[in-house]
């Protein structure tokens, strides 16, 4: 599941190189204002029983998959998101984007806002941060104050991390911004038996900027039982 103002271009090389070990299904994220829409969308169309890997805000609507239907995940990867809910300042922040689409100011993601998305290594590569601004164009405005509101009335997850008991991997570019490795360290220390994987010169998307060692660490996940 992809994170805000993300399609299936954010899993490309994951698609492409795990397609001969299973299938690969990327939902839409853009179509509800709450991450219980969301999820109950996402079941609607799941199989019955499935490995779940999401990033970001996919790891949001993932959680909440946890609480509804958790005995149809197979494996969760949560990546690049956080178990907490908005502080005051992240809160403040949301809102005045959300103020600015709604007033007709919404840009996507530009070339100012990449540094928070990307290390600095990514930032003027145009096959990362190129496709990272497409990705914001093709979700759009209305999507986006959609996902936002979504994400502004998620739950605080942390108290359900203890009863998720599926083979769980855990995975953050060291360099993440959005989601700090911290965020990664709490809900690894709590979920029983999870893994932590921490990539190296990555920020907060490690599906395009570590494509190879974000795929490894899948398939190894997908191996587990």
């Amino acid at each position: 599941m992809p994170g805000l103002l993300c399609d299936a271009a954010l899993w490309r090389h994951q698609m492409r190189d795990l397609a001969g070990q299973v299938e690969v299904r990327v939902p839409d994220l853009t179509g509800a204002e709450s991450m219980v829409e969301l999820a109950a969308g996402v079941l609607t169309d799941a199989p019955a029983r499935f490995s779940l890997a999401a990033l970001s805000m996919g790891g949001y609507v993932a959680l909440e998959i946890m609480r509804q239907a958790g005995h149809r995940v197979e494996r969760l990867a949560l990546i690049d998101t956080s178990a907490r809910p908005d502080g005051p300042e992240q809160r403040r922040r949301r809102q005045g984007l959300l103020a600015l689409a709604r007033t007709g100011r919404f840009q996507g993601v530009t070339p100012r806002l990449l540094p928070q998305l990307l290390h600095p290594d990514h930032q003027a590569d145009p096959a990362i941060a190129g496709e990272v601004m497409a990705m914001a164009d093709r979700v759009g405005r209305d999507a986006f104050i959609r996902q936002q509101t979504a994400i502004l009335g998620r739950p605080d997850s942390r108290g359900d991390l203890a009863s998720i008991h599926c083979p769980t991997l855990v995975a953050v570019g060291r360099e993440d911004q959005v989601t700090p490795l911290e965020c990664a360290e709490e809900m690894a220390g709590i979920i029983p038996g999870a893994r932590l994987a921490v990539l190296d010169r990555c920020g907060h998307l490690p599906p395009m900027e570590r494509p190879g060692e974000t795929t490894s660490l899948l398939r190894e996940w997908l191996r587990t039982a």
